[in-house]
């Protein structure tokens, strides 16, 4: 792994039209894909786990918070081995063993063996979203961080969408096992893809002996207010996104609407137009001011939740597909700007921001679901309503408010 070139030593970053720019942003796209199709297949199956273990809603989603939890336990120690073994090689890693693990997940016997493989798939894959951020803004011009940033994102959300589309219809014809190994072979694919195109670094610096220590760097972010506001947002945003996705489903497979199951999984087509919101974000960002649009993007996440109260179908899948575009507005950018305005220790605050976001995935996916489980769909939205609004002051106070009394690092 390269150390001699870096941002101390005058290193520019590659810029858009670039060869390397585009085989960079291709490889963080499969990286992505093959990283959350293996995360969220789960989501589609959980009606069949369910009907086959007569599990209750909010067990059967642990399947899902299993490997979330890995994920978010994982980010921070696969940032501090990035730091010395180098981004690309930290996320080689991670790949290969996470796509060998979620191999062998669907021919384990029983629900309890299947969480714990499922939460070593997490913790596995950890290194992806941990310093996948970092190693944009270490390799890319600044310019075209955000922007690239995008890209990765939509290659969440589209593993995410193919994982539940191929995982959700096969369950229903072959049985839930089958659901997830099609997935995991489509992982192998996309981990390969990653392998073969991404450069070697130009941007990587190995952490300096004798600096701030990763205690120190982590410490420094949980005091730096902005920062604080921004985890916030991948922890109330993206925990909303996931009880959405988790329970729908079983919302709308009972009265008034009895969808059968195997429609219910063409519900994460509404995913695309996360896509498309989280490339045009990072451009609205540069135009309008990153706050403004991650306001904008709560704000339509929460009319999107208003719409799910309907009980017509047609409203309700309008609902779901502008809460979509909502949180794809904002998880975006405030993801890429934990990496620049990170003033200490990069890789540990894209680091805590996936561990926000990842954490409020499976906190609120299962705490929700409990919600959901003992008093319906209504009280469920009107939790997530809340979870918005908190979102949104935080967002204010942190980002505008509080913003001139960020700390200086040390040193």
């Amino acid at each position: 792994m390269s150390s001699h070139a870096g941002p101390a030593s005058g290193w520019r970053g590659f810029e858009r039209g670039e060869r390397e720019y585009s085989r960079i942003v291709l490889a963080l796209f499969a990286a992505g894909f093959a990283t959350f199709a293996q995360v969220f297949d789960a989501q589609a199956v959980l009606p069949a786990v369910r009907a086959e273990t007569g599990l209750p809603a909010a067990t059967a989603a642990l399947m899902v918070s299993a490997t979330t939890i890995g994920l978010a336990i994982s980010v921070l120690p696969w940032a501090s081995v990035a730091d010395r073994v180098g981004r690309i090689t930290a996320m080689k890693v991670s790949l290969v063993s996470a796509t060998v693990i979620s191999l062998l997940v669907p021919l384990l016997p029983g629900f309890e063996a299947v969480l714990v493989a499922r939460g070593l798939v997490g913790l596995a894959l950890g290194a992806v979203p941990g310093v996948a951020v970092a190693y944009l803004a270490e390799e890319l011009h600044g310019r075209w961080v955000s922007v690239a940033a995008g890209t990765y994102v939509a290659g969440n959300t589209i593993g995410g969408v193919c994982g539940r589309l191929l995982a959700g219809p096969l369950s229903e014809v072959a049985g839930w096992r089958v659901g997830m190994q099609a997935v995991s072979l489509l992982g192998v694919a996309a981990a390969v893809l990653f392998l073969l195109l991404v450069p070697a670094p130009r941007g990587f610096l190995r952490a300096p002996r004798g600096g701030p220590g990763v205690r120190t760097r982590i410490l420094f972010q949980l005091r730096d207010p902005t920062m604080l506001a921004l985890f916030a947002q991948g922890f109330l945003l993206m925990g909303a996104f996931a009880v959405v996705y988790n329970y729908l489903g079983f919302h709308l497979a009972g009265a008034p609407f009895f969808v059968p199951e195997a429609l219910v999984s063409l519900l994460f087509v509404a995913y695309l137009a996360g896509t498309v919101a989280s490339r045009a974000s990072a451009s609205l960002a540069v135009r309008f001011g990153p706050l403004r649009v991650v306001l904008a993007g709560i704000g339509v996440m929460m009319l999107g939740l208003a719409l799910m109260f309907s009980a017509a179908l047609a409203v309700v899948i309008l609902g779901l597909m502008v809460f979509t575009v909502g949180c794809f507005s904002a998880h975006p950018v405030a993801s890429g700007l934990s990496g620049r305005w990170a003033q200490l220790g990069r890789a540990q605050a894209t680091a805590l921001y996936q561990l926000s976001w990842l954490g409020g995935t499976a906190f609120f996916g299962w705490l929700i679901g409990l919600v959901y489980d003992g008093s319906g769909w209504n009280s469920t939205l009107y939790s997530l309503l809340g979870m918005c609004f908190a979102s949104a002051v935080l967002a204010v106070v942190g980002i505008r408010m509080l913003a001139r009394h960020r700390p200086a690092p040390p040193g």
